[in-house]
């Protein structure tokens, strides 16, 4: 009997949809035993946000400050065959409960040696967040065999306000007529999720290797290269007014607030900025860098290819 540990944190429902429809052949599958994990931080975190308490959390989350979490109900010395890993992207990072997973004794200990499969649905900015994961995997012993990747359907511009608002007011939308449209990922994505599910069942019940082909050849990621440079960019000055805060003082310190306002006007500016000018420079560039772009693509589409 094969077994796989389903790792998840969700605030808004999305992901564990997502990974109720990716593991249903899996659960139908006679050879194999599924076990899901729900992640409880110490300290919840609220949805929807209130707007501060949402800004004041990213410095931790950039620099991997991982909180407390309620102890892991899975016995005394789990063995799994296979560990899917879902996890929400908060500002270019993984999100801190399952960053407190990754670091943790327990979470490591589970990790050692296993074969792990990632998968993330957000905003189309998910490119940092999984450079940091698979530092993380690797440091705990794990081997990173497959990556999923959902994105929203109102892509890059429509989900900078859809995004943020669904986050704030608990309510996906569309607004102003349509204007600004409906957050979070197509139903019809998450539904054609099975497919990754019943790939990893038949490689189970024939004892396939469990490698970096496991998922190739479906379409399991689609890499933006637009965002490369525009990710790296925020990414770095999310680190460095995130060194800032903490220097300030704790989540919550009243220190902090000037600062967050100031963090959060660079931010916008930032975003409004350097999005567009990577895409522009892709576009100017693109005939130019032709091959480095494919080398990207490649690298960042890694284990599962697009």
């Amino acid at each position: 009997m094969k077994q796989i540990l389903v790792v998840q944190y969700s605030q808004s429902g999305q992901l564990i949809e997502v990974l109720s429809r990716l593991i249903e052949p899996l659960r139908a599958a006679p050879d194999c035993e599924v076990h899901v994990l729900t992640l409880r931080p110490r300290t919840p975190y609220p949805f929807p946000w209130p707007l501060l308490r949402f800004f004041d959390t990213f410095p931790e989350a950039v620099h991997l400050d991982a909180p407390e979490l309620e102890p892991l109900e899975l016995g005394p010395d789990p063995r799994f065959d296979l560990v899917i890993l879902g996890y929400q992207v908060w500002f270019l990072s993984p999100s801190l409960p399952v960053t407190a997973f990754l670091k943790g004794e327990a979470g490591r200990r589970i990790l050692q040696g296993t074969p792990v499969v990632t998968v993330v649905a957000c905003r189309d900015m998910w490119l940092m967040a999984q450079e940091q994961m698979k530092s993380l995997l690797a440091t705990a012993g794990a081997r990173l065999v497959g990556h999923v990747a959902l994105v929203d359907a109102a892509g890059t511009a429509g989900s900078f306000l859809a995004t943020p608002l669904w986050m704030l007011t608990g309510s996906r939308g569309p607004r102003l007529g349509g204007l600004i449209p409906r957050a979070g990922v197509q139903q019809e994505q998450i539904e054609a999720t099975r497919r990754f599910g019943e790939r990893i069942a038949a490689a189970l019940k024939t004892n396939a290797p469990l490698d970096a082909d496991l998922l190739k050849n479906l379409q399991a990621v689609r890499v933006n290269t637009g965002l490369i440079a525009s990710e790296r960019a925020i990414r770095r000055g999310l680190r460095a007014w995130g060194s800032l805060l903490r220097g300030l003082g704790p989540q919550g310190c009243w220190r902090r607030k000037p600062a967050l306002v100031a963090y959060f006007l660079w931010l916008v500016l930032a975003i409004l900025l350097l999005v567009p000018l990577g895409f522009l420079l892709k576009a100017l560039l693109g005939p130019l860098r032709r091959k480095r772009l494919e080398a990207q693509r490649t690298y960042f589409g890694a284990p599962s290819g697009e």
